[in-house]
């Protein structure tokens, strides 16, 4: 494997969300579109599987039902009334199998699911979707979804992740991992595996726990191995981790503790660590071998695997097709999260438009995560006249073995434009050249395609938004021989004006940390929810050059890969998501008495509210459909006072006329003191009036208060308004959409 691999983004694979939103934007909003994958420039398309469906039954799942055996609000599933409840469920769906039998006996059933959803999945087989509605206990039939796999430690700094270890009272001793932040808590991956040879995931130290699935592929940190495919017999893929992506979420949520990294032989100045590195964790591989997508059932295998396994939180970093308020995966995640089991989700990489996040991501109660900037990348550098002009990201593409000097061919689209090198340039038109290009519509390998064919040597990828370059990941297909790499917007005008001078594209890899930090990523997806108009993503995390692990085949045959192990940098939603899933370990473990929602508000509603720059890092953005309540601060978590019954609150869409609009927020105190807190609404943009029903309240020690938020549209004009509730230090958004 070329070096170009080690800091690779895994080619076909989406971090966070690739399918369609098909469903009509509210007016003024503006529609979804397919997610570009932000490694890739090339976006994807896919769909509902018309061969498949899921089958939802009318009793309660175990995660809602009221005769389950609860604990601090967690669901108990080998608790003796939750047996019973199992069994009945069985009995449900066993009636539903023999009526399959006698009316639709080409309907084969592939699976069963009892704790998030009470629901079988069938294989159709050309029985109509009509069909099976009439079966009796039958509450939803509907199509299978298609998911896809949707990067001083300067990610953890954002979020303060150091001074949440010492508010939780983790005191991070080298080699005993029982002080480590997230020591106790286990944390389920649903994702493409994970690669426990790696040192992320050194098990010493670690108390002998059973391990579960193929323990060829476990360790006492690693204690979860299972694969769910909808086509395993056929293709006897097993849990091992073949694909980049799980193994760098894994990473994220709970790397030992100050593990070295080396990339392209650079030592990284930091020793990386996960937010919870006391943390174990599950691999729950749905996307096994190269398979980039897993339907409905394959994602309600591994939730209810994980959940049966004892996961306290779970990470799905991936997305796909929202459908409205019967979308499966949702529901899933809510009942999920009202079983005690926190879930993180990934908002989508369909940005910049509004509407665009993905489900699972539009779940209500899921821990939904938006994508900030991490300033920092291993590159190298481009010179001319002895002097560097500018500084490039390395990716999947070839790099140099030695410099390469030669004229700096600049592809023009006309009156000064970078041209995007998207179809056909003359022949010979940059031979010997190093070619200059945009990033644009097209994919990566497609422009470096289209200038080697030319007969450039080398080319340079300008990005076209603000910030740092980023690692270029190839597509399949598209073959490509000579070195690329990305420049920054910022050098954009520098290295335009040496067109047709001699220019050097250096051989050295060093590591760069520019302090672009919290620039909200341009991929990641916005809200407001369809059709029920909520706020997401929750909270941003960074997203954006996320350094973390990957499966040690990427660099086997290295120097390194023995001390050092496999890194590289990824973006996306899907790098953000384990930051909040982290958050939510270390969270529990300093909590362990707390509710899944009290951990979501915990997070949610102490972040950072002026946290978030604007794409182009030129101001504070404010906008809580594109950034929820800011930016992610574990400290403030662990240290949360109050926790609300609503992380944000929204009154969906408020047609002309209509009077003024209430909901309740339950404020609970979560300290040992009873608390005296101001209650007030600020930070109002757009018409209508937001109003609370008291400018203060007085709560005792583990007790609760309601307050009443109101809107009132009048005359106000149709668009968005919004607004934040605070409580003492804490805030949620509030959020109507004026039709």
């Amino acid at each position: 494997m070329s070096r170009h691999a080690f800091v690779r983004k895994a080619s076909g694979i989406v971090a966070a969300a690739t399918l369609a939103v098909a469903f009509a934007s509210g007016p003024g909003i503006g529609t979804a579109h397919s997610a570009p994958n932000p490694n890739s420039d090339k976006s994807t398309t896919s769909g509902v599987d018309t061969s498949s469906a899921i089958v939802r039954l009318g009793l309660d799942p175990l995660a809602t039902n009221a005769k389950a055996d609860r604990s601090h609000g967690r669901v108990n599933p080998s608790g003796v009334h939750s047996k019973a409840v199992r069994a009945d469920l069985a009995k449900q769906r066993n009636a539903f199998k023999a009526w399959l039998r006698t009316n639709a006996p080409k309907v084969k059933v592939t699976g069963e699911y009892d704790f998030a959803l009470n629901a079988v999945a069938v294989r159709l087989n050309g029985t109509s979707l009509d069909t099976l509605k009439k079966a009796p206990g039958v509450s939803y039939v509907g199509y299978q979804s298609d998911y896809t796999p949707a990067a001083d430690d300067p990610d953890l700094a954002q979020i303060n992740a150091v001074e949440g270890w010492n508010a939780a009272s983790a005191t991070s001793v080298a080699g005993n991992p029982s002080t480590w932040a997230g020591f106790g808590v286990k944390v389920g991956i649903v994702d493409t595996g994970i690669d426990a040879r790696h040192p992320c995931f050194s098990d010493t130290g670690f108390p002998k726990t059973k391990q579960l699935g193929d323990t060829r592929l476990t360790n006492d940190k690693v204690i979860v191995a299972k694969v769910f495919n909808n086509k395993l017999n056929q293709s006897h893929y097993d849990a091992t981790a073949v694909q980049e992506h799980g193994t760098h979420v894994a990473g994220t949520v709970a790397c030992d503790l100050m593990t070295p990294a080396v990339v392209e032989g650079v030592n990284i100045p930091y020793d990386p660590s996960g937010v919870a590195p006391g943390a174990q964790l599950g691999s729950y591989n749905i996307f096994p071998g190269d398979v980039t997508s897993a339907r409905t059932e394959d994602i309600l295998n591994a939730l209810q695997a994980a959940a049966d396994d004892g996961m306290d939180v779970i990470n799905m970093s991936l997305g796909g097709g929202y459908h409205g308020l019967q979308d499966l995966g949702t529901l899933a995640v809510d009942n999920l999260d009202r079983a005690g089991i926190v879930v993180a989700v990934a908002a989508g990489n369909s940005g910049p438009g509004y509407q665009t996040v993905e489900s699972p991501g539009a779940a209500e109660r899921a821990l939904t995560a938006g994508a900030s900037s991490v300033g920092q990348y291993v590159g190298l550098s481009i010179s001319a006249n002895g002097s560097k002009v500018a500084g490039a990201a390395i990716g999947d593409f070839p790099v140099p073995t030695s410099d390469i000097t030669a004229k700096l061919g600049v592809v023009s689209d006309g009156a000064g434009v970078l041209g995007q090198a998207c179809t056909a340039l003359p022949a010979g038109s940059l031979a010997g050249e190093i070619a200059l290009v945009s990033r644009g519509t097209c994919s990566f390998s497609q422009k470096v395609y289209d200038a080697e064919q030319a007969g450039a040597i080398a080319v340079v990828v300008v990005n076209n938004v603000p910030g740092d370059p980023i690692a270029m990941a190839t597509t399949a297909g598209i073959d490509t021989t000579i070195p690329a790499v990305m420049a920054g917007l910022s050098d954009r005008d520098a290295l335009m004006a040496l067109d047709g001078q001699t220019v050097t594209l250096g051989s050295s890899f060093s590591y760069t940390r520019t302090g672009n930090d919290n620039w909200l990523a341009a991929f990641s997806s916005r809200g407001p929810t369809r059709v029920d108009y909520l706020v997401k993503p929750d909270v941003v995390a960074p997203g954006v050059n996320v350094l973390s692990s990957i499966p040690l085949q990427y660099c086997k045959g290295t120097a390194w890969v023995d001390q050092s192990g496999c890194w590289a940098f990824f973006q996306g939603t899907s790098m953000a998501t384990p930051h909040l899933a982290g958050m939510a370990a270390v969270v529990r473990g300093a909590h362990p008495d707390w509710d899944a929602w009290q951990v979501r508000s915990a997070i949610v509603n102490t972040a950072k509210q002026d946290g978030v720059l604007k794409t182009d890092g030129s101001g504070v953005e404010t906008d809580v459909q594109k950034v929820g309540s800011g930016l992610a601060d574990l400290a403030a978590a662990v240290d949360a006072n109050v926790v609300l019954s609503r992380v944000s609150v929204s009154f969906g869409q408020v047609a002309p006329g209509r009077s003024t609009l209430s909901k309740t927020v339950t404020i609970t105190n979560v300290t040992g003191a009873s608390l005296t807190l101001p209650v007030s609404v600020q930070d109002s943009t757009g018409g209508g009036t937001f109003a609370v029903s008291t400018d203060s309240v007085t709560i005792g020690a583990g007790k609760s208060a309601t307050v009443t938020v109101t809107f009132t549209r009048g005359d106000s004009p149709a668009g968005q308004t919004q607004a934040f509730l605070h409580v003492g230090g804490e805030h949620a958004a509030l959020y109507a959409y004026m039709s």
